[in-house]
């Protein structure tokens, strides 16, 4: 009896794959391809040097992006597991990789689905017979809202009220989220917040529950509709008034921005942040994949679609951004922002301005509920795959594992209505800075490059990607993960800036600590887990060093340890992967030796 037949025997389900290369491409690019492709990109563009970005933009994408990219993706598929056992595997010495990507995977899922529900609060809005956030006659509304348009702009000063605002920031701080005036004012829940991020938290539920299946047929609507929603954005803003002196704002160069540090370090960031890498979701959904798939020839494509997406994205939305400043009387710069205030201040604001404003509001919230969406669940389904992968005779079960997402839904939403209090948003700042960005993520993009570069081997791995696709990686991609991208990524670290909440608010004590418990709840189990290993593993000093240097799986090549004056550590494991092997993945992963 075979080990398939004997695991339907047993009760135990099988692991699963992609049913066709597509759900794969579109579940990688669902996760890449979000927010920041539409609400940063072309703000950097715009605000360091506009085609001058393109320079150091390329530059860290072809460094550091697409040599990670490819790092994750072909780590997933040679071992057939998720990112926790993945690093296992490959490398025990480094598995606090996985346990601290996995760490960050969830912090992301409770803060990220957030931007969500307000989404969804504005798209239930955009019905109305009148946008609401269109004019100040809303029982919101205070005494110093003040419509702001070309006629008022030259108006006399006189007429103005005392601290005027607009009635799209009111909307925005009033309504939405209730704003309170420091982060120690929680106060209580926003119930109608609330509802729209229970919504949402069902939806991906639902994403998700029946693992890859449910999650490969999902992505076919929610990758290519926010296409479907920016194509018919960039047609409608090409079309206003004023969308050309936009994008001419968007791309006139500025050579003297390359002379900025800060300049290199946005393009820096934007290429860390908007690839995904060291999540651990690539790693988990590159472990469906067959055995043979082209993985490197996958990466460029994806990384290509991911770039050319945000170029594009600036188009849309700095056309648009044009129009209202030609409406406004006023400098594009004053109305050009980054972040949830393009999304939630600036367009709302824009398409109030144009005909049929209500059609523009949907199109535009639906892009991005769909452009958030998919990279929710898909980050959810990578949190699935690497807890399933460590437990899979105890989750493989019956119900387990819809139960066990049940409960992380569950949980991760009593935690997320933290942030739909009058004080949520503060929060919200405090989780995008500390949990799964800025010098969390460097650090381990540091130790991911030096895992496979230097104690697993750039030259072995480059000939694990030869053994599936049948030729080898450039060179340059060996060179990147060895030197260059750890040398970018320590630079990266050491500009990292601090957290600032706006409006003059400076973040309180008790809440840069909250922050860094966020940050150290995360790389601090690399070395937990390293020090864990090294008291676990049997033999002395040398031998557990080497041990756990060596990958539990057989790469195909002598392996080279490190600090151990060179000694060659051959390991032959009892589990080569090859596609016989691979077809029958829940197998291998079964079976893993740590």
């Amino acid at each position: 009896m075979t080990k398939k037949l004997k695991k339907i025997r047993d009760g135990l389900h099988a692991r699963g794959q992609w049913a066709s290369k597509a759900e794969f491409l579109l579940a990688v690019a669902g996760q890449i391809i979000g927010l920041g492709n539409v609400w940063r990109f072309p703000y950097l563009c715009y605000k360091n040097g506009g085609g001058v970005f393109f320079v150091p933009y390329l530059l860290f994408l072809v460094l550091c992006g697409i040599p990670l990219f490819l790092l994750e993706t072909s780590l997933g598929q040679y071992t057939s597991l998720g990112g926790v056992s993945a690093w296992r595997t490959i490398c025990p010495l480094f598995g606090g990789l996985g346990y601290a990507s996995q760490v960050m995977i969830l912090h992301g899922c409770v803060y990220y689905i957030v931007i969500l529900a307000w989404a969804v609060f504005y798209l239930t809005y955009s019905f109305q017979e009148v946008l609401p956030w269109s004019h100040c006659n809303n029982t919101w509304n205070t005494n110093s809202c003040f419509l702001f348009d070309h006629h008022n702009q030259t108006a006399t000063g006189s007429n103005l009220p005392e601290n005027a605002t607009s009635p799209v920031m009111e909307f925005w701080e009033r309504e939405v989220l209730h704003l309170s005036n420091t982060l120690d004012e929680l106060g209580p829940i926003n119930w109608k917040l609330a509802l729209c991020l229970a919504s949402v938290w069902l939806v991906c539920y639902f994403c998700v529950w029946k693992g890859v299946k449910s999650t490969g047929k999902v992505v076919y609507l929610t990758a290519t509709f926010p296409y479907v929603m920016l194509f018919v954005l960039l047609v409608r803003g090409a079309t206003l008034p004023g969308a050309t002196q936009g994008i001419i704002y968007y791309l006139k160069p500025n050579h003297t921005r390359l002379a900025d540090p800060q300049v290199w370090m946005d393009a820096g960031t934007q290429i860390f942040f908007s690839y995904g890498i060291c999540l651990g979701s690539l790693t988990a959904l590159g472990s469906y994949n067959k055995y043979n798939n082209d993985c490197y020839k996958d990466s460029f494509l994806l990384c290509l679609l991911n770039s050319s997406t945000s170029f594009l994205a600036g188009f849309a939305i700095f056309s648009v951004l044009g129009f209202m400043a030609e409406e406004q009387g006023v400098d594009i710069s004053t109305v050009a922002q980054s972040g949830p205030g393009l999304a939630f201040i600036a367009y709302p604001r824009a398409v109030a301005m144009m005909p049929l404003p209500q059609l523009w509001a949907v199109c535009f919230f639906l892009m991005i509920i769909m452009l958030g969406l998919d990279t929710q669940f898909v980050s959810l389904e990578a949190l699935m795959t690497s807890v399933t992968d460590l437990y899979p005779h105890l989750i493989r079960r019956g119900h387990r594992r819809e139960l066990l997402l049940m409960f992380v839904c569950i949980v991760c939403f009593l935690v997320g209505l933290v942030m739909v209090t009058p004080g949520g948003l503060y929060v919200f700042q405090i989780y995008d800075h500390f949990s799964c960005s800025g010098a969390s993520l460097l650090l381990l993009s540091i130790f991911q490059s030096l895992a496979i570069g230097w104690f697993y081997g750039a030259e072995r791995f480059s000939a694990n990607i030869r053994d599936m696709t049948g030729y080898n990686p450039l060179s340059v991609f060996r060179l990147c993960w060895k030197y260059l991208t750890p040398a970018t990524f320590v630079f990266s670290l050491v500009r990292w800036s601090p957290l600032s909440l706006g409006k003059g608010l400076v973040a309180p004590a008790w809440a840069t600590t909250l922050g860094w418990i966020l940050t150290l709840s995360s790389v601090l189990l690399l070395p937990i887990w390293a020090i864990y290993a090294f008291v676990t593993t049997p033999g002395t000093l040398t031998q557990r060093f080497q041990r756990l240097c060596s990958p539990t799986i057989d790469s195909k090549m002598p392996f080279h340890c490190p600090h151990t004056n060179n000694a060659t550590v051959a390991y032959s494991s009892p589990l080569p992967l090859n596609e016989k092997s691979k077809e029958s993945n829940g197998d291998i992963q079964d079976n893993i030796i740590i």
